[in-house]
């Protein structure tokens, strides 16, 4: 037995005496899938124009980049750190992204000044060509798309929040407060009474984050109040693709940034049709030729303007309506009070109850895929540009894994994992029943008159001395 000190490293080791790393079953397939569609030519082609060919060092390749990212999402990772540790850490994971085995993995520092170097735009074209995987592959259709939002926890504290007219902090405006009730020189107790005191202290009007001006203060889904974000989603309401996301100021309502979502959807589902239109012009659509034709979202969407508007649009609506104390009153309104009317009849047939609830099903799905176990729920990054390329990226990670879930029944590493658990348990399963069917074929066979007797149990009875009917002794005495 050797000891650990005293021992001398090699100075030179061949490359063919490095380990050999143990690929990962899932990875191996999106490598495969990635691989047969050009997905490095695809992305070094558009990332072309922000590389320089002789000037300063070596960049991150583009494929290598994204599909750091993508490890993200299929890690439940949240920070870019992580990602780089999760990729130096893993043999499986630097043979998915492509890291040679005598290299080491590229710094978090190299995956963010990448991230800044290329711009949205590529980011969304990354986004669009694996919707196209999708649509492919029969995934995306395009007629009824689901709507719904969720708000992602900033980068930034609200301690930290300064006033929009002059920049002085929470603390320093609170002092000013209490200086002018008459306290000369307040303790922490006292600007804490004076700020129980105050009505609408959280203002974003008032207030904002001075190294993260796009955040807002807002009510999450636990009832804290933090500073937020807002992602909203595009979902088919027939396959649970994501076609559109889009990241917009929290403090928004659903009216207004439903109009953004709702148009990145119609352009992505556009760029579709004319896709397979120039691809396969012979052969039948798979995603509908007619664009998008229903919308399916929540009572928060629900707005006689908005209800106006996509009917003019050509877009059926299938949205609940809030409760309201008295009647509404439609003077000048016409034209509103027909369109909302309509969306309630469609409401109270067998089609919209049904896609009602395969609205909370499919969209909230997708929420929980991206940013409970995707590890995005709270962003490391600040300003909306920055966040949206990694959401991105993300999301589309969540598009993947929706992709070889249909192939392979499996989307993320871990689901493969309890696959195989749940693929040795069936496999056990049919042997102990093969091995009872096997220890049954020894038994007489039963006859009809054997068989009508509640209590006759063949491998029980004996056939010698008893009578012809061969009944058990019930315990209860029947």
């Amino acid at each position: 037995m050797g000891t650990r000190s005293g021992r001398q490293e090699d100075l030179w080791i061949p490359t063919c005496a490095l380990a050999r790393p143990a690929s990962h079953p899932f990875y191996e397939r999106l490598n495969e899938l990635l691989a047969g569609r050009e997905f490095d030519r695809f992305v070094e082609e558009k990332c072309r124009r922000f590389y320089a060919a002789t000037m300063g060092r070596p960049g991150l390749a583009p494929g290598i980049y994204f599909r750091l990212l993508l490890v993200g999402y299929f890690e439940g990772i949240d920070s870019e750190r992580g990602i780089a540790w999760r990729a130096g850490d893993s043999l499986a994971i630097r043979a998915f992204v492509g890291i040679p085995l005598d290299q080491s993995a590229p710094d978090h520092s190299t995956i963010s000044r990448t991230r800044r170097l290329l711009d949205l735009e590529t980011h969304r074209q990354v986004f669009a060509w694996v919707v196209g995987l999708l649509a492919d592959a029969g995934l995306v259709k395009g007629k009824r798309i689901g709507i719904d939002a969720t708000t992602l926890e900033a980068n930034a504290a609200l301690r930290s929040i300064v006033r929009r007219d002059n920049g002085e902090s929470y603390e320093e405006f609170l002092k000013g407060l209490a200086q002018q009730s008459g306290i000369a020189t307040p303790t922490r107790e006292d600007l804490a009474r004076v700020d129980r005191k105050r009505k609408k202290k959280g203002s974003n009007r008032e207030w904002v984050h001075p190294h993260d001006g796009d955040a807002r203060i807002t009510k999450m889904k636990d009832g804290c109040t933090h500073l937020a974000h807002k992602a909203e989603h595009a979902v088919d309401m027939e396959t649970g693709a994501v076609v559109a996301v889009t990241l917009q100021e929290a403090d928004l309502g659903d009216t207004t940034t439903v109009k953004e979502t709702l148009a990145e959807a119609g352009e992505t589902v556009a760029d579709l049709i004319l896709r397979e239109a120039e691809a396969q012009p012979l052969e039948e659509p798979k995603v509908n030729p007619g664009g998008i034709e229903e919308v399916v979202a929540d009572k928060g969407y629900h707005s006689g303007p908005v209800l106006e508007e996509m009917k003019a649009a050509g877009v059926r609506t299938y949205i609940p309506e809030k409760k309201q104390a008295g009647k509404r009153h439609w003077v000048g309104k016409e034209a509103q009070r027909e369109v909302v009317y309509a969306n309630r009849r469609r409401l109270q047939r067998a089609k919209g109850k049904r896609l009602l609830r395969k609205r909370g099903e499919l969209i909230e799905r997708t929420f929980a895929h991206c940013y409970e176990t995707g590890g995005m729920r709270r962003t490391h990054l600040r300003k909306h540009g920055n966040i949206l390329k990694r959401l991105l990226i993300h999301v589309a990670g969540a598009n993947l894994g929706l992709l070889l879930r249909t192939r392979y029944g499996s989307g993320t590493p871990r689901s493969l994992q309890g696959l195989s658990f749940t693929l040795r348990f069936l496999v056990g399963l049919v042997a102990r029943c093969w091995d009872s069917q096997n220890e049954w074929s020894c038994v007489p066979r039963v006859t009809s008159r054997h068989a009508v007797s509640p209590y006759y149990h063949p491998a029980l009875c004996c056939h010698s001395g008893h009578s012809k009917n061969h009944k058990l002794t019930s315990t209860t005495g029947r």
